[in-house]
């Protein structure tokens, strides 16, 4: 985890936001001290090993300690760069090109002139963690009862950070829409991020929103929460994912996993995982997050056939045994790509292509 103050985490989080597609006010002051910090973790990090995994912008400029000692490194990008803001994407292109390969999950996301090597492998999910694995009835009973939510009553859940980009306010309006002819209960999990200095003031936002309704339970987790999230889960009638912008959505591939309906916006890397009205529900409005809620609570054996269908998508496409064979034919090709033609493995729409292709 790269080190910084409230200072630096800001500017990151404007970076976040503007390649999302949002307005941030970006100086050449912040861009200054941007790059000051990753100096700084730059000198206090020992960087070993034949492979470098770099995840985002923040660290971004800790390539320029690369060298010339024949190992590899590889920048990771989990935003959604459908429709960046291309002053910061341009500032980032002078560091991406220094990379051996740019990982994205979702062709949307590859841009032209990065100078490197691009390719796709989608995130995945863990089915053996303390966040996927089977729990009890007694376990998940626990969970519900340790924060007053009732089990005898249906419930919709979103389990996310506390980011605008969630937009866990818009998760509430569906909500109080549905209440109005449908006896339910909400759920917003989540927590904060060390490097998110916006968290406090949306979930202040968010706890002002859900005042005065019992029945709308925010819940402020630590990150040690894992099965905290995992019962929830398990326990909800319909799981949501109201987000502006997605760069996957794991937890939508977690819901999936444990056979819950979703109702998702189709935004970012959801669209990958969920097949409209046969894995999932993919949403573009208030209005059709409302009528697929009302839907789904009064149409059990719907939405129980959505589950399935999302379970099985999940375990043919998402899981970690797929992820780690990706892998190490990326390894495998950052060395000698002539290694991995025609040994491609499907479902990965010729990996050899995409690992080969320079846009």
């Amino acid at each position: 985890m790269i080190k910084g103050d409230e200072r630096f985490f800001g500017i990151t989080k404007k970076f976040h936001n503007a390649l999302q597609g949002f307005d941030a006010n970006i100086t050449d002051e912040d861009l200054a001290y941007f790059l000051e910090i990753n100096q700084m973790n730059a000198e206090m990090t020992d960087f070993y090993g034949d492979i470098t995994f770099i995840h985002d912008p923040q660290p971004i400029a800790l390539i320029e300690k690369k060298g010339n000692n024949g190992t590899k490194w590889v920048w990771r990008c989990h935003i959604d760069l459908t429709e960046p803001q291309m002053h910061p994407l341009n500032f980032l292109k002078h560091y991406i090109g220094q990379y051996d390969c740019a990982l994205f999950s979702n062709k949307k996301y590859l841009q032209k002139t990065l100078g490197t090597t691009q390719r796709i492998i989608s995130p995945s999910i863990d089915p053996l963690s303390e966040k996927n694995k089977e729990l009890s009835d007694c376990t998940i009973a626990s969970v519900l009862n340790r924060f007053e939510i009732d089990c005898d009553r249906p419930i919709a859940t979103q389990i996310s950070r506390f980011d605008k980009l969630k937009n866990p306010c818009g998760v509430i309006d569906v909500y109080k829409e549905v209440k109005r002819d449908i006896d339910c209960q909400l759920v917003l999990a989540g927590g904060g991020a060390t490097d998110d200095p916006e968290g406090p003031g949306i979930l202040e936002k968010v706890n002002r929103e859900a005042e005065n309704d019992t029945d709308i339970h925010v819940i402020d987790l630590p990150p040690s929460s894992d099965l905290e999230v995992n019962a929830l889960q398990r326990a909800s009638t319909v799981v949501l994912q109201n987000s502006l912008r997605e760069g996957f959505g794991l937890t939508v591939t977690e819901a999936l996993w444990k056979a819950k309906p979703v109702i998702a916006s189709a935004v970012g890397g959801i669209p990958l995982q969920i097949n409209h009205n046969q894995s999932g529900i993919l949403t573009n409005s208030f209005e059709d997050n409302v009528y697929y809620l009302k839907k789904l609570l009064l149409e059990p054996d719907y939405a129980r056939r959505l589950g399935i269908n999302g379970k099985a998508n999940v375990k043919n496409n998402f899981l970690i045994t797929r992820h780690i064979r990706d892998c190490l034919m990326l390894f495998i090709s950052l060395y000698d790509e002539s290694l991995i033609k025609g040994v491609a493995p499907k479902g990965l729409e010729e990996l050899s292509a995409l690992t080969c292709e320079v846009v």
